[in-house]
């Protein structure tokens, strides 16, 4: 048992390792060489849990994106409606993009780089699975635009990265009266307007 936990711990060091380094030098910038020394663990260490580096990055983002989905959807019941269920899924993914600022900038960079796989990203998207059912209801329904859900996601969900970088960077610190008006904000350019 002790070794099994003793093995875990050396993945989770060199997932959060990898975290940490594509955040603060980006994803070319960060050799295997750097993640082995940040996780203290010997390079040929990393060749147990991942088959090379692109395998590293695209579990480490999987890992992440189960993790961030975990968080979004805790209280989510699909009996809630449209409104109220994009709310609370919206209001939690703002209160992980802050709390949890180093794993949503990870996965900010995995939004934007052609690092990660196409089937890794496949099934990070299948972690939004409940997202993309709510917002299918809601467009049946007639309460969401009948839109493609990558704009439905550009549009609502996207913008908290842009917020979450500028209060990383301080220039900009999100209140309550900011997230509410940029709660509003997303869920007008997502609904139908009566």
């Amino acid at each position: 048992m002790a070794k099994l936990q003793k093995s875990i711990d050396k993945r989770n060091a060199l997932v959060k390792a990898t975290i940490e380094l594509v955040n603060n030098n980006g994803f070319h910038a960060t050799p295997m060489s750097k993640i082995a020394k940040m996780a203290n663990v010997s390079p040929a260490t990393i060749y147990l849990y991942f088959e090379n580096k692109q395998d590293l990055v695209n579990q480490t983002y999987i890992d992440v994106k189960a993790e961030y989905t975990k968080y979004a959807f805790k209280d989510f019941d699909t009996t809630m409606s449209v409104e109220k269920g994009f709310e609370l899924i919206w209001k939690r993914i703002a209160d992980f993009k802050l709390k949890e600022c180093e794993n949503a900038m990870f996965l900010a960079q995995c939004d934007n780089t052609p690092m990660i796989d196409e089937l890794s990203r496949q099934q990070g998207i299948k972690h939004l699975q409940p997202l993309l059912d709510l917002w299918a209801r809601g467009k049946k329904e007639g309460i969401i635009k009948p839109m493609s859900d990558y704009l439905l996601y550009a549009y609502s969900i996207n913008p908290l990265s842009f917020l979450m970088i500028t209060q990383k960077r301080g220039s900009f610190q999100l209140d309550k009266t900011h997230l509410e008006e940029a709660y509003q904000s997303a869920w007008s350019s997502i609904k139908v307007c009566k």
